[in-house]
C-alpha cells in the first residue's frame, strides 16, 4: 500500500489511535485473541471509527516479521506532521530541548532513545537521513509508542542542521569519552541540543567539531562506553535536574 506504514504491538497502535487516529488506514487483530487488552484495543478503534480486519496470528508474524507483534497491528499515513526543526522550534514556549542522534542504525537503540526523550520532555529528535535506521516497526515497537508523540526530524544535512540550531541561540553539546569535561562540571540552562554518536564509533568527526561544548559521562567501572539510549537518559536527566532545581530557585 503506497504512502503507508506498518507498526505494531500494543503500545505503538494505541498511543497512535489516542494521539492521532486518522492517520491510521485498518488496524489488524489476532482473530484467537479475546482477552480484556484486546478488547479495550477494540472499544477504542470502534470509538474512533477506525477499520478493523480480523486476522491469523501468521499474518501478523508475515506482515511484522517477527512474532512479538502482541496479535494487533496497523497501516498508517507514512507522511509526518513535522518535516522541519523550525516547525518545533517556532510553536514553543519554553527553552527547546533536542536530541540529536548521529549513526544510530540499531532500531532497537532508536525506540529506547525516543523513550528517553519522551520521559524528559524532549521537544524532537533529529538524526541524519543517510546512515540512520530510520522510523520502521520496531522502533515503533519499543519506543512503546514515543514514536508517536515526539517528533522526529529526518535531516539531510546534519552538520547543517546543528548549525541552524546555534543560530537559534540553542547550546550544542556532544557527548565524548575523551572530552574535557566531565557531565556534572557543566551548567546546563536555556535551550540545549544533546548530539551522541553510536556506541561504537561515536560522534563523527565533522558533528563532533560542530557542537558548541563536548562532555562525556562519568564512568567508574571497566567497561569504556554505554548503550546509546543510556547515554541519553543520563544527559537529559541531568539537565532536567538542573533546570528543575534553578527554576525552584528562581520562586524562592
Amino acid at each position: 500500500m503506497p504512502n503507508t506504514r506498518l507498526i505494531f504491538g500494543f503500545h505503538a497502535v494505541t498511543s497512535r489511535l489516542r494521539q492521532n487516529p486518522d492517520s491510521i488506514k485498518e488496524i489488524y487483530v489476532d482473530a484467537t485473541r479475546s482477552d480484556q487488552r484486546i478488547r479495550g484495543l477494540i472499544k477504542l478503534a470502534e470509538s474512533q471509527k477506525t477499520h478493523l480486519i480480523v486476522c491469523e496470528s501468521q499474518r501478523l508474524t508475515n506482515m511484522s516479521g517477527n512474532r512479538r507483534h502482541q496479535g494487533v497491528a496497523a497501516n498508517i499515513d507514512a507522511s509526518r506532521s513535522y518535516v522541519d526543526i523550525n516547525d518545533v522550534l517556532d510553536t514553543l514556549t519554553e527553552p527547546a530541548r533536542l536530541l540529536v542522534l548521529d549513526g544510530i542504525q540499531d532500531p532497537h537503540n532508536l525506540g529506547a532513545c525516543l523513550r528517553v526523550a519522551d520521559a524528559f520532555g524532549v521537544h524532537a529528535v533529529i538524526a541524519p537521513k543517510d546512515r540512520a535506521v530510520g522510523l520502521t516497526a520496531t522502533v515503533h515497537k519499543v519506543s512503546s509508542g514515543a514514536a508517536d508523540t515526539v517528533p522526529y526530524i529526518s535531516v539531510t544535512n546534519l552538520t547543517r542542521t546543528l548549525r541552524q540550531l546555534k543560530e537559534r541561540d540553542i547550546w550544542v553539546i556532544g557527548t565524548s569519552e575523551d572530552a574535557d569535561h566531565e557531565l556534572n562540571d557543566v551548567a546546563l540552562s536555556g535551550s540545549i541540543a544533546w548530539v551522541l554518536g553510536s556506541e561504537e564509533k561515536g560522534l563523527r568527526r565533522l558533528t563532533r567539531e560542530t557542537c558548541d561544548q563536548l562532555v562525556r559521562i562519568p564512568m567508574l567501572g571497566s567497561i569504556e562506553s554505554l548503550n546509546v539510549s543510556v547515554s541519553a537518559g543520563i544527559c537529559l536527566f541531568e539537565t532536567y535536574r538542573q533546570q528543575a532545581t534553578t527554576n525552584t530557585a528562581d520562586k524562592i
